[in-house]
């Protein structure tokens, strides 16, 4: 199932702007993600949300790790894979938190993809990514478990081996998901800041 889909899609015409299809959370797909949408539709995006979880949402990661490990990464990322085969090949790749493991594993098979962007947390760069492909890292200073300074430190090394055009933004005294305002981790002034780059980044792309 895919929300927010736009009424027509034609992959093979050109879009005004980058075309981006936006991976939710472990939590499911909720209001921070489909405001997230809206706002980079206002841009003049077109923009989907796909529902991994077919409608099923938690309220915190206690619940989420739990119904997660229940539908299965298998199940996830094939309807992730489903939900991308009709979008354009170079539509960017994003995603929040455990959405950014979706955006590591379709990666190798959307060489064509214009740009990635990930937010809370980290996804290997595979070797067969193009040079100079475009990345954008958005995490907390404070999340130690899901972006540690080492993991971030090393992360920036495998960009560079492998050629990327990567920009990592840490934001200071932001925790986990400082984005959604649901969250105890939430920081209004990181996740303008961060909406902002956004913004800047899909705007720099080819298209």
């Amino acid at each position: 199932m895919v929300r927010s889909w736009p009424a027509t899609v034609y992959p093979d015409l050109p879009l005004a702007m980058p075309f981006v299809v936006l991976f939710h959370s472990m939590l499911g797909l909720r209001s921070v993600e489909l405001q997230a949408a809206q706002r980079l539709r206002s841009h003049g995006h077109e923009v989907v949300t796909p529902d991994l979880y077919e409608g099923r949402t938690a309220t915190s990661h206690e619940e989420g790790f739990p119904l997660m490990r229940e539908i299965g990464w298998n199940v996830i990322t094939q309807r992730a894979r489903r939900s991308v085969q009709p979008l354009p090949a170079d539509a960017v790749l994003a995603g929040l938190s455990m959405g950014v493991g979706v955006v590591g594993t379709l990666l190798p098979e959307r060489r064509q993809t214009a740009g990635a962007l990930m937010l809370h947390a980290l996804a290997d760069i595979p070797d067969t990514a193009r040079p100079g492909l475009p990345l954008q890292v958005h995490v907390g200073a404070l999340d130690v478990e899901f972006a540690p300074p080492a993991a971030v430190a090393t992360w920036r090394d495998s960009a560079s081996r492998r050629g990327a055009q990567a920009q990592v933004f840490t934001y200071p005294n932001a925790g986990h998901f400082y984005t959604d305002a649901s969250l105890p981790d939430h920081d209004e002034h990181a996740s303008e800041l961060t909406w902002q780059r956004i913004a800047d980044f899909l705007r720099s792309l080819p298209h």
